[in-house]
């Protein structure tokens, strides 16, 4: 359990939505089921795909990316984070460069039945505990996206339904994960930190 667990009612919130991010968010989904479960969390962020060919025509040809398949799209750029220190605490000390649009995050959680309300401790490291032995337990992968123009994207996986079909999307499932994830894009970019 974090404090970016998955939000209980998706359609109460409207935010943009905005296809090129919604569509880097899937791919990285896609992405990060090629390389199966138990996987450390990740962070990226989310260029505009028209920059990288014209700034990095190298780096953007290695990756197969041309000016026909540039326009309106993002892509995105791992950022290498440390073992030992936790997504939370990463997005907590970043900012992104101007040059960035936008972030996204990959993470595995632990959601709980509704029934568990309640009963969850409060310390993080006790909830976490307590999640990872509930007998009713699911395990998910999230994938959240934002934009500096407020666009927000998510796309969920469980574990028990390891699919492509059963991915779930949405502007704001995850919406502790969102507000973490915009919080780096404050600002007007000048003041560049990476993670």
């Amino acid at each position: 359990m974090s404090e970016f667990e998955p939000g209980t009612d998706p359609g109460t919130t409207e935010e943009l939505t905005d296809p090129a991010l919604a569509s880097a968010v899937l791919e990285l989904e896609a992405h990060a089921a090629e390389s199966g479960w138990d996987q450390q969390a990740s962070l990226y962020a989310l260029v505009p795909t028209k920059d990288l060919v014209g700034k990095e025509p190298a780096l953007a040809a290695a990756m197969g990316l041309d000016e026909a398949s540039a326009d309106g799209s993002l892509t995105p750029v791992e950022q290498e984070l440390q073992v030992d220190v936790t997504l939370e605490s990463v997005l907590e000390g970043i900012m992104w460069p101007s040059g960035v649009t936008g972030c996204a995050a990959i993470v595995e959680r632990f959601v709980l039945p509704p029934s568990a309300d309640g009963t969850v401790p409060e310390d993080p490291t006790a909830a976490q505990e307590f999640a990872a032995d509930h007998p009713d337990r699911q395990e998910v992968r999230i994938v959240a996206g934002v934009t500096r123009s407020g666009a927000s994207y998510c796309a969920m996986r469980l574990r028990s339904h390891d699919d492509q079909k059963s991915v779930v999307g949405g502007a704001d499932l995850v919406p502790g994960l969102v507000e973490l994830l915009r919080a780096t894009l404050e600002g007007d970019g000048t003041e560049e930190s990476t993670p």
